[in-house]
Parts: C-alpha cells; structure tokens; sequence
C-alpha cells in the first residue's frame, strides 16, 4: 500500500521500525523550557515594537516596524503551536497509533512546521528589501511604501506560507510522521515519487533563496549608507537606517546559523534520497537549531535598540577612550553621531535653528 496517498495509515510504517530515540523526560522538559522562553521573548518584542511603532507612525521606520512585528508575532505562534504540540506527543509517549487515528494532529503538525518555518524567512527577505528601497530610493519608499501596503504585503506573504504548507493536502498527500517520532513533515525517507522531492525542495529552495534574497539587500543598503556617511555631511535622518541595518544584519546572520543546516539536509535528501547519509538524529539536529531561530529572533529587537547601542557605546568608549575618540575624530563612529543629529532632527525648533546656521554664518 503507498503510505504517501493514504492519509489514514500514513507514517504509521516507520513507528516499527525507529531509528533513534529520545528521553522522554528530557524532551518535555527541553520542550516546556524553550516554549516558555520563546513565548516571553516574543512578547517582549511585541510590546517593544508596537511602541517604537506609535512613535514612529508617521516616518519611514514604521513600514519596517510593521513587518518586524509579523516577524515576531508569527515566531510567537509558531512557539506556542508547535510548542504545545511536541510537548503532547512527548507526554503521550510518542504513541501516534493512539492519539492520531486518522493523522488529522500529524496533518496538522505538518502545515504548522512548514507555515512556522517559511514565514519567518521570507518576511525576512521583504524587510531586507524593504530597507535597501528605503535608502536607495527614499522618494518612491516614502509614497509606495505606506502602512496600507506594508500591510497588503505582510498577508500575500503569510498567505503564500499558506499555499505552500497546504499543498500536500490539496494533492492528496499526507504529512509523515517522521523517525524520531516526534514531529511531522514532508515525506523523507525512501522518497521515490517525484511530488515527495517537489516538495523537500520547494522548501529548502524557498528558504534559500529568501536568505540569498536578505544578504544582498541587506549588502547594498549598507553600502549605501557607509557611502552616505563618508561623503555627505548631512546625515539628519539617518540614524533609523543604522539601527534597522544593525538589527537587520543580526537576523540575517541568526537566520542563516540556525536554517541552513536543516534547508541543506532537505535539499539533499530531496536530490537524491538513496545516497544521502542523513540520519535521523542528523536531521533532529537540524530541526532544533532551527527552532533556536524563533529564540533569538525577538531578541535582536530587544537588545539592538537605540538606548542599548548608546549605552554600549559609552561603555566601550570608557574601556577604550583613547582609541575611540580617535575613531570619532575619523568620522567613523556613526552610532554615536546618526543618533545626535537623530535627536536634534526630531525636534521642529532644533531643525528651525540647523536651517538657519548656515544663513548666520553667512553673515
């Protein structure tokens, strides 16, 4: 019988016969642990953002703000769905034969690992891209790129992670409880059919190339703005750019450690199936530090704030106070500078006074 196009008996094959195993108690407690500290970062990070956010509603970081906090908000979900989800297969033993008659809970777990992993990436991508349209081409950004738009793009987004995780079903084709029996995905062991390499590959392709997509945006926006800095003296406005780079090139780099092993094991398994040495506790492996990837992302907001930068800055500048007052005299310490003239800009009066400067000096 072809498990694959049988929804009922899919996966049920491979609980005979596992090939690796994990201790019950430590896997709910893991699982308990990094659910609790997924949920409360992300919170933090909303209420982080949702405040920069009525700040900001009117600039140009509030469209970044607001694709941030889908960022966030979709880690958040992802942590409590598939959370609560691994912590009941593991409380139940891992027994599916029981608690998953009809593979309705695998199903779903199924489309929950897909949407939860492939959103984040590319909502990723489009804040990347995003941003290089906001310092490249500020004029089209700022009348493009409002908060109606933004909106429209988070949910063709969200809705294409939909279309994607819901594929298999529309086909016919059940999620498969996979070896170590606590989680499911798309079938990855003895792929034969070419649909069950469609898609491994659609995946791993996708997430590829929303990581490809985010480190050549995130390289030209910070080119630009490097160049800006050494030529041009105005830098008013300037110092949200460096913020959202920073943080920017953060989840880049989160993104990129913690998916790439477990999008590079898919894409081999999805090649060639028969040759691939990838274990289960390979791909275990993978899957977790992928999982890291929804810890640390709320973190980049909390911790690589303005006030934080600043605060870092001065207590850098304090252990090393010779060699940065050197750099300061170089016009290198753009933290430092983009954040003053940031907080002057802000100010009407103070931008009245700037304007005037050059017409006083004239005279």
């Amino acid at each position: 019988m072809n498990s694959s196009k049988s929804p009922g008996l899919a996966g049920f094959g491979i609980l005979k016969n596992t090939t690796c195993h994990t201790e019950k108690k430590i896997s709910v407690f893991f699982s308990i642990i990094f659910m609790t500290v997924g949920i409360l970062s992300n919170s933090l990070a909303i209420a982080i953002l949702m405040k920069a956010y009525q700040r900001f509603r009117q600039k140009s970081k509030a469209s970044f703000l607001l694709l941030a906090s889908g960022l966030v908000v979709t880690d958040l979900f992802g942590h409590l769905i598939n959370g609560a989800i691994a912590v009941f297969v593991y409380a139940s033993d891992k027994d599916w034969i029981w608690f998953n008659q009809s593979n309705i809970l695998c199903s779903v777990f199924g489309i929950c690992m897909v949407f939860f992993g492939l959103c984040p990436l590319l909502l990723g991508s489009v804040m990347a891209v995003e941003r290089c349209i906001g310092v490249t081409k500020p004029i089209f950004h700022s009348t493009k790129m409002t908060s109606k738009h933004v909106k429209m793009m988070l949910t063709m987004v969200c809705l294409f992670a939909v279309l994607i995780a819901l594929l298999p079903i529309l086909r016919f084709r059940a999620y498969q409880i996979q070896a170590s029996r606590t989680w499911c995905f798309y079938k990855t062991e003895h792929v034969e059919d070419w649909e069950d390499r469609f898609y491994l590959l659609l995946f791993s392709c996708l997430g590829l190339l929303a990581l490809a997509i985010s480190f050549l945006c995130n390289a030209v926006t910070g080119i630009t703005l490097l160049r800006v800095k050494f030529k041009s003296q105005q830098r008013q406005g300037r110092s949200h750019h460096f913020e959202m780079i920073i943080q920017l090139l953060a989840i880049m780099c989160v993104s990129c450690i913690c998916w790439s092993p477990f999008l590079v094991t898919m894409a081999r398994i999805g090649i060639n199936e028969s040759r691939s040495k990838e274990t289960c506790e390979t791909i275990l492996f993978a899957l977790r530090m992928a999982t890291w990837n929804q810890i640390l992302d709320p973190w980049v907001y909390i911790l690589l704030r303005k006030a934080v930068l600043r605060n870092l800055y001065k207590i850098t500048r304090g252990c090393c106070g010779s060699q940065i007052i050197n750099l300061h005299m170089w016009e290198l310490s753009s933290i430092k500078n983009s954040l003053k003239v940031a907080a002057i800009s802000e100010s009407p009066v103070s931008s009245k006074q700037i304007n005037l400067h050059p017409l006083s000096s004239m005279g």
